[in-house]
C-alpha cells in the first residue's frame, strides 16, 4: 500500500534525478551455489539509473561465496565470523552511505528473488513516490508463493503486528528485496543482528518516511539448502518479536509503558473495588486484607511504569536530536568522500 509522502524528521527530499547511482547489496552466508547467478541477473540498464554497483556482504561463509561473488564482478566485504543477516545489512548500509549511493537495493543471494524485477521495485523511489519500497509476496493474492502454511500464517501475523504498531497497513514486512533512497538509508540505525526486516518498517514508519509495497512474484522456498533466518520457526518468532517490541519501546515509550501501566491500574482498581464492596457489606476488611495490599502494590507498579514512560519519552526526544545530527554527519561524510 502506497502512503502519501510526508516530511521526514531528518531532511527534505532530494531533487528528482535521472542519473542515480544504484548499489545492490546481497547479504550472503554459504551461498556459493547461487550468488553468481543472482549477480549475473541484475539488469545492466535500468531507467533512471546511470551506474550500478554490486556489493556482497559475506557473513562468515565457510564455502566459496566470496570467491564466486568476486568472479561475478561484485565487491565483497567479509565478516570474520557469522554475525547475522541484520549485521550484514548494517555493514551494507554503512558502505552505501559512505560511497554516496543514491539508491540502495537489498536482495537475497539464495535465488528466491528475480533480479530482473529490480527496475519494477525501484520505480516508486526513482519517481519520488516513496522513500522506501519493499517487495510484497502477499499484497496480490495471485502472487502468493507456495510455502508451508505455518510460514504463511507467521508472516501474516507479523505483518498485522507491525501494521498495528505503526498505524499503517502492510501485507509483508519480512521480505528481503527492498529499495531505499539516500534519505531512508541515512535515517536508518538498525540494532538487530538476527534480522532487520521488521525493524526497518518500524524505524522508517516512526520517522514518517513514505513506504510502498510492490507486489512481485517470489519463490516460496530456497533452491539450495534451508533459510539461515527462518529455519527454526520458534527461534525466528522469538528473536523477531524481541526486535519488534524493543523498537516499539524505544520509539513509542509512553505507548509501551502506558499500556502496561493501564493494566496495572485496572488490576488495582478491581482489587480495590472488591475490598470496598466487602467492607461496605460486612464492616470489616478481614479476611481480604490481601486485596488491599495487592491493590496498593499494583497501583505503585503502575506509577513506576508511568514514570518509566515519561523518562523514556525524554530520552526519545534526545535520540531524535542525536539521530538528526548523525544523519547530517553521515551525509556530509559520504558526499565528501565521493567528491560531491
Amino acid at each position: 500500500m502506497a502512503l502519501a509522502e510526508s516530511d521526514s524528521l531528518v531532511a527534505p527530499a532530494p531533487d528528482l534525478r535521472l542519473d542515480l547511482r544504484l548499489l545492490v547489496i546481497l547479504p550472503a552466508l554459504n551461498e556459493a551455489a547461487t550468488v553468481a547467478s543472482v549477480i549475473a541477473g541484475i539488469p545492466k540498464q535500468i531507467p533512471g539509473v546511470s551506474e550500478t554497483d554490486v556489493l556482497v556482504i559475506d557473513d562468515g561463509s565457510t564455502d566459496a561465496t566470496a570467491e564466486e561473488a568476486r568472479r561475478a564482478g561484485a565487491r565483497v566485504i567479509q565478516h570474520a565470523s557469522t554475525m547475522g543477516v541484520g549485521a550484514a545489512f548494517a555493514s551494507g548500509i554503512r558502505y552505501a552511505v559512505d560511497t554516496s549511493a543514491d539508491l540502495i537495493v537489498t536482495i537475497d543471494a539464495d535465488g528466491q528473488f528475480d533480479a530482473a524485477d529490480i527496475p519494477t521495485l525501484i520505480r516508486p523511489v526513482v519517481e519520488r513516490r516513496a522513500d522506501f519500497a519493499s517487495a510484497s509476496r502477499f499484497a496480490d493474492p495471485n502472487r502468493i508463493p507456495e510455502m508451508p502454511g505455518i510460514k504463511r500464517w507467521g508472516n501474516r501475523m507479523i505483518a498485522r503486528l507491525v501494521s498495528r504498531l505503526t498505524g499503517q497497513t502492510f501485507h509483508d514486512v519480512s521480505c528481503g528485496m527492498r529499495c531505499y533512497n539516500r534519505r531512508a538509508a541515512l535515517a536508518l540505525n538498525p540494532m538487530g543482528q538476527f534480522t532487520y526486516t521488521q525493524e526497518v518498517f518500524l524505524n522508517l514508519a516512526f520517522k514518517q518516511l513514505s513506504i510502498v509495497e510492490v507486489p512481485l512474484t517470489v519463490r516460496g522456498e530456497r533452491e539450495h539448502g534451508e533459510s539461515r533466518v527462518a529455519n527454526n520457526l520458534w527461534r525466528y518468532a522469538l528473536n523477531t518479536s524481541g526486535i519488534i517490541f524493543r523498537s516499539y519501546r524505544d520509539y513509542k515509550p509512553m505507548h509501551f509503558f502506558g499500556a502496561i501501566a493501564a493494566l496495572a491500574f485496572l488490576f488495582a482498581a478491581g482489587l480495590g473495588g472488591f475490598l470496598l464492596v466487602h467492607y461496605l457489606s460486612t464492616g470489616s476488611f478481614s479476611p481480604h486484607k490481601w486485596a488491599g495490599f495487592s491493590s496498593a502494590a499494583a497501583a505503585i507498579f503502575g506509577l513506576l511504569l508511568l514514570f518509566m514512560g515519561v523518562l523514556g519519552d525524554m530520552l526519545n526526544r534526545h535520540r531524535v536530536y542525536l539521530e538528526e545530527l548523525l544523519y547530517r554527519q553521515r551525509d556530509q561524510h559520504g558526499r565528501g568522500d565521493s567528491g560531491d
